[in-house]
């Protein structure tokens, strides 16, 4: 009788190790690699972008300035830019590149004039840290700059309805975020 209760509570033991194991392996495999879901494709050229950006009903472009060494920029894409709620709330509402600020890949801005990464990254918009996630207007003007990295998810999604609500255009940031007191 003892061995048949030891057994029973090992079995109910193992099972429930290996009802946790897949629970967690699960969540573990519903992220994915922001360079495949999150981010789209260029070649370069940001002014033929707004045109595409129009074309398929965006609100604009957002551009995630990084580099390798960045920690933060890391963070972001492992713990926010991974999520598939992220990258189908910003795929639905604008283009999404990103861009090496130590970069000497050959690059169109929006206005048309051709430059390196770097350039557009530093004389251009000023990214002296990372990461700045600026959004564009359809016109190529930045609205919208955020320097270094979200609190959580929740703070990069309202920051992404900051931005597609037109809120940017009356409020600071700081202050919408207060109004939504969820993420306090």
């Amino acid at each position: 009788m003892f061995i048949t209760v030891t057994y029973k509570r090992t079995f109910a033991y193992l099972t429930l190790l290996l009802l946790l194991s897949l629970s967690i392996n699960g969540y573990a495999a519903k992220t994915r690699a922001p360079e495949d879901y999150f981010f789209d494709s260029t070649f370069g050229d940001f002014a033929e972008e707004l045109a595409t950006a129009r074309e398929q009903g965006k609100k604009g472009i957002m551009i995630f300035f990084e580099m390798d060494e960045c920690p933060f920029c890391h963070w972001m894409k492992k713990n926010v830019l991974n999520q598939p709620d992220v990258q189908k709330y910003f795929k639905d509402n604008f283009l999404i590149f990103p861009v090496d600020i130590e970069g000497d890949v050959e690059m169109t801005d929006f206005q048309g004039k051709s430059m390196t990464q770097k350039d557009f990254a530093f004389k251009e918009n000023r990214v002296r840290a990372t990461p700045v996630i600026a959004f564009f207007d359809l016109k190529g003007k930045r609205i919208m700059r955020y320097t270094g990295r979200t609190s959580s998810k929740d703070e990069f999604m309202l920051l992404g309805r900051y931005v597609v609500e037109g809120v940017y255009k009356t409020t600071k940031f700081s202050r919408y975020k207060r109004n939504h007191k969820s993420l306090n």
